[in-house]
C-alpha cells in the first residue's frame, strides 16, 4: 500500500509547487501593480455598455443554437484525440462506436445549419 501511495508523491508536488507559484504571482502582482481604481474601471462591463433590462428576459433562440454547436465541436475533438491515439487497441468496435457517435453530431450539425445558426445578421 505504501509504494503506491509513494506514486502519488510526484503528483502532490506538483500541485504543492503550482499553489505556491500561483499564489507568490498573485501576490507580487498585488503588491507591484498601481492599484488606482475609477468609476469606469469599477463598473460592469458587458459587451462595451451597460447592462439594460430584466436578466430573466428571453434571449434570442440563435444564442442556443451557437452554444449548441459550440458544445458539439468541443465534444466531437474532446473525444477524437483519445479515440485517434488509441484506435489500434480498440480495434473495429471502437471504430464504429466513434462513426456512430460522429454521425450523431453530424445529425446535430445539419440540425443547427438548417435552423440558421451559421448565417448572423
Amino acid at each position: 500500500m505504501e509504494a503506491l501511495l509513494l506514486e502519488y508523491l510526484p503528483i502532490l508536488i506538483f500541485l504543492g509547487v503550482a499553489i505556491a507559484l500561483s499564489l507568490v504571482f498573485v501576490g507580487a502582482a498585488w503588491l507591484i501593480a498601481r492599484q488606482n481604481p475609477d468609476p469606469e474601471k469599477l463598473s460592469a462591463y458587458e459587451c462595451g455598455f451597460d447592462a439594460f433590462g430584466d436578466s430573466r428576459r428571453q434571449f434570442d433562440v440563435r444564442f442556443y443554437l451557437v452554444s449548441i454547436l459550440f458544445i458539439i465541436f468541443d465534444l466531437e475533438v474532446a473525444f477524437l484525440f483519445p479515440w485517434a491515439v488509441a484506435l489500434g487497441d480498440i480495434g473495429i468496435f471502437g471504430f464504429w462506436s466513434m462513426v456512430i457517435f460522429l454521425g450523431i453530431l453530424t445529425v446535430g450539425f445539419i440540425y443547427e445549419w438548417k435552423k440558421g445558426a451559421l448565417e448572423w445578421e
